[in-house]
């Protein structure tokens, strides 16, 4: 068509001449123009929040580079707000997504989780904008069980006294210091979900007493769905627990125990529940493990708690502010352990996570029901 329009008009002058073919170059530009909004429309886009835990976006854009159709971006914290207008699922890492961020995101149909946690998520605001929140269960990719031996990592650290042992290294010392085994003590697992149940399984063979509390424990037998799974009785994994507790005997069992070890959700109930009343009521020179999330712990109480020498040891992986400051007071302490959230960071759990945010975005964009995950609203 346009060479037929060009031909005609051969004979006119070189200035219009020069206007015509413009005109028709500039049409064609609007057609291309418009085909790539076209394609563009044909494009799901996965939106990974700040640049903390990498593995977690670079082994979802592994997990989906043969689908062109689905787009993964990593963006800084700070550009977030500005940008998640244009996507479709937003993955928030360790973003808080309040209301006013979530409001701009227009086009989103999912937020969710690279694992369990979702207090950094406003469920409320999301709800009302049509969203749905989701997470990954911990139990179906190995982030319990990673997290579950992050714990006991912790416990052996604490009790072998693992600062004290790269001291005696580094001042040629041999014979100390003298550590302090498993075998015989009493542990506390406050919270006892898909965590506590993996870290109650790898315990029970370095001969502890191992007691245990819960909002509420089921009053039926359950059986697990995988072949090689313990039967479920009364709530709990046959043999696996000594003593059963609800939250509100959470004093009792912490004076029973030589180290008690958080594997809580948190939310506004759990916030600062560790504090100066339960740590006193733990028993002088236990130990504190927390795999969980840093706000459980009221971070006062057990600096207290460590300076007066009552609390034993303390060994985290998550902190009440993160990225951790390295130079906080809390770590002059030999008997304090910091691990940088990497309780459920194993090739083997993020694997598993990427794929199930993979599945999630290629459901997303076929429009078929999303599977795989928890939804919390």
């Amino acid at each position: 068509m346009y060479l037929n329009i060009i031909s005609a008009c051969c004979g006119a002058a070189p200035v219009i001449l020069f206007i015509i073919i413009w005109n028709l170059f500039k049409d064609i530009l609007c057609k291309m123009e418009g085909m790539a909004t076209n394609d563009d429309m044909n494009i799901t886009r996965v939106l990974f929040c700040g640049p903390y835990f990498p593995p977690s976006h670079i082994y979802t854009k592994e997990y989906l580079q043969n689908y062109p159709f689905i787009q993964v971006d990593d963006v800084p914290l700070a550009d977030v707000p500005e940008v998640i207008a244009n996507y479709h699922l937003c993955v928030v890492k360790s973003m808080r997504l309040n209301s006013n961020v979530i409001s701009r995101a227009k086009q989103m149909k999912l937020i969710m989780q690279y694992g369990v946690g979702l207090e950094g998520v406003h469920i409320g605001a999301a709800s009302n904008c049509g969203i749905k929140v989701a997470r990954i269960p911990g139990d179906v990719t190995g982030n319990a069980a990673s997290c579950a031996e992050m714990a006991i990592y912790l416990m052996l650290g604490l009790l072998r006294k693992q600062n004290e042992m790269q001291i005696a290294v580094k001042q040629k010392k041999l014979g100390e210091p003298i550590g302090e085994t498993l075998l015989g003590k009493t542990i506390y697992i406050m919270g006892f979900g898909n965590i506590g149940v993996h870290l109650a399984k790898c315990l029970r063979p370095f001969g502890v007493k191992i007691i245990a509390t819960k909002r509420s424990w089921a009053s039926h037998t359950e059986v697990s769905s995988q072949s090689n799974a313990l039967p479920i009785e009364n709530g709990i994994i046959d043999d696996l627990v000594d003593e059963k507790g609800i939250h509100e005997d959470s004093h009792k069992f912490a004076s029973k125990a030589d180290i008690v070890v958080c594997c809580l959700i948190l939310n506004k109930e759990m916030v600062g529940i560790v504090n100066r009343s339960f740590i006193s009521s733990m028993k002088e020179g236990s130990l504190l493990v927390n795999i969980a999330r840093g706000g459980i712990l009221d971070y006062e109480a057990v600096a207290h708690y460590l300076e007066c020498g009552h609390l034993g040891g303390l060994g985290i992986d998550v902190a009440w502010t993160e990225p951790f400051n390295p130079d906080d007071p809390i770590l002059k302490f030999n008997n304090v352990i910091i691990t940088p959230h990497v309780a459920g960071v194993t090739e083997h759990s993020y694997r598993s996570m990427a794929n199930a945010v993979g599945d999630v975005a290629l459901q997303l964009h076929a429009g078929t029901p999303l599977t795989g995950i928890e939804f919390v609203n």
